[in-house]
């Protein structure tokens, strides 16, 4: 964006990086958000392909934390429904759970149900297969609410990985300000034209 002013460049910047703030929030309601956003990036990217900013590392450094950010979620459900003493059928079941709940309670609390969905479709999921292997309830309510917790903290990781992209991703696409020597002169109408033509 280097052929438009600082001003017009940093107001579409700005919007830019809003939207993929309202992207990440995808993540609540159980959607691949940093998935989304990374592409997003990529489209700016090819809108202006003279940023140097963005190069190979740039781009390793997105994937590899996207990846990073599904096994969090993915992983913190698995750990914490095993710690808690859940099998492998119940720990599968309550990912199921998960994803039902959220798909089913997204239209909720202006799509913060999905989230509620989400947690609590990991906890019933669990708690019902647990139940249909025949073991004591005290047990399958511990594996459910380790499932439960699980979903939660996974999704709140997730969030911070892509809070992370935003970060990443916002400080290469904010227009650099551009460095202009003012006139020497002590005239305030040389002045005020020189920072017009900034401007403008």
């Amino acid at each position: 964006m280097d052929f438009l002013p600082f001003p017009l460049a940093s107001l579409l910047a700005g919007a830019f990086i809003t939207l993929l703030g309202f992207v990440l929030l995808l993540n609540v309601f159980g959607l691949p958000a940093n998935w989304v956003l990374l592409g997003l990036v990529a489209l700016w990217k090819m809108a202006h392909p003279a940023s140097d900013a963005m190069n190979v590392w740039f781009w390793v450094i997105m994937i590899a934390l996207a990846l990073v950010g599904e096994a969090l979620e993915l992983g913190m459900q698995i750990v914490k429904a095993k710690r808690y003493g859940s099998s492998s059928s119940g720990t599968f079941a309550g990912m199921i759970g998960a994803i039902a709940g959220a798909i089913l309670l997204a239209p909720l609390f202006f799509g913060l149900g999905a989230l509620i969905g989400a947690v609590a479709g990991a906890w019933t999921g669990c708690f019902v297969m647990e139940m249909l292997k025949g073991r004591p309830l005290g047990e399958s309510l511990d594996a459910a609410f380790g499932a439960m917790v699980g979903r939660f903290l996974g999704t709140v990781c997730k969030c911070g990985v892509g809070g992370a992209m935003l970060a990443l991703a916002a400080s290469r696409i904010w227009p650099q300000m551009p460095t202009q020597t003012l006139p020497g002169s002590s005239d305030p109408l040389q002045l005020v034209l020189a920072l017009a033509g900034g401007v403008c």
